[in-house]
């Protein structure tokens, strides 16, 4: 039975890829996808999201979540070398691409679609989130048994011992709000953390994007090599990479194909004083572990196996 999954996300070009391929895996039942600000507004991200379900325009669309918030405030936690999301993922989010999209008469509240889904499905939906963890500590706020009637919630973010994406120590999406991820990774729910430590073992590389040249026959394959191009380059100049970060690949494989992936209890905390370490996931790692374990954290990766299955899906916009 196809795993029924929500996607909250920021959208993003990695954000905007993983959710393409969810649409289109057989094996996985997408029934709503909501947005959150962090990598692009939350108006952009709904525009984003929306873009996706239209290009993908899979048999059963999800549902879509809007949301009007503004991009989180990092104060001074940002340090000198920091690359903005912008720089990495275009102006609008999705590269170079200008994908119209029909208006939303009556958008439906992120919010509101997270707990209403939740309720209606209880302990069936995994809940993946692909940016910050705002929206998930907002529907636990309000609804009180929110995250009690998820199967699971899957976060992509944080590090062990990698240190950080957006400053020396912090990854960008625990940084964007980390009250939110402290609260939301300590609360006694199923969980499972897909750190950068796992994400950055995934990488697709030039070679590799040369032997997708088949997927771009369709409208859709073509804007979503255009999506990996721009990513490819922007790694390039802003970053001296020479590939592009399946990150939230990794976190999708998590929940659609955990059979690629080791994971193992770690206890967990997250640091959200202001100063260097904002944002910081913090491990209990001595020999007498002093913090009881409260969350699985993806360790390890099947490399071969997750771009395998990236190419699979892709090769899907053709069928």
């Amino acid at each position: 039975m196809p795993h029924k999954l929500i996607i909250d996300a920021d959208p993003g070009i990695g954000d905007a890829i993983a959710i393409a391929i969810a649409m289109l895996d057989p094996d996985v039942d997408l029934i709503a996808v909501t947005a959150t600000s962090g990598c692009v507004s939350g108006v952009t991200a709904t525009r984003n999201l929306q873009a996706v379900i239209e290009l993908i325009d899979p048999p059963r669309w999800p549902r879509l979540g809007a949301s009007e918030a503004r991009l989180p405030s990092h104060g001074g936690d940002l340090t000198r070398g920091y690359i903005a999301p912008a720089l990495l993922n275009g102006k609008t989010g999705l590269g170079d691409s200008s994908i119209p999209v029909a208006e939303l008469h009556k958008p439906h509240d992120a919010i509101k679609l997270l707990i209403e889904q939740a309720r209606l499905f209880p302990q069936e939906i995994t809940l993946l989130t692909l940016g910050p963890l705002t929206n998930v500590l907002t529907a636990q706020e309000r609804d009180p048994e929110f995250l009690s009637l998820l199967r699971a919630i899957v976060c992509l973010g944080g590090s062990v011992s990698v240190g950080g994406d957006a400053t020396a120590a912090a990854e960008f999406n625990l940084l964007a709000d980390p009250e939110a991820a402290q609260k939301v990774l300590k609360f006694p729910a199923t969980k499972l953390l897909v750190p950068l430590d796992a994400t950055q073992q995934v990488m697709l590389n030039y070679d590799q994007f040369s032997r997708l040249f088949d997927v771009g026959i369709s409208r859709a394959g073509k804007i979503l090599l255009e999506w990996l191009q721009f990513g490819l380059r922007a790694s390039h100049e802003h970053l001296g990479i020479e590939g592009f970060s399946l990150r939230e690949v990794v976190a999708l494989v998590a929940v659609a194909q955990d059979r690629l992936i080791q994971t193992a209890a770690h206890a967990i905390d997250v640091e959200t004083q202001s100063g260097i370490c904002r944002g910081v996931t913090v491990f209990d790692r001595r020999t007498s572990r002093k913090w009881q374990s409260n969350i699985e954290v993806v360790e390890s990766v099947d490399v071969q196996g997750v771009l395998d299955y990236f190419g699979r899906m892709l090769r899907r916009t053709e069928i």
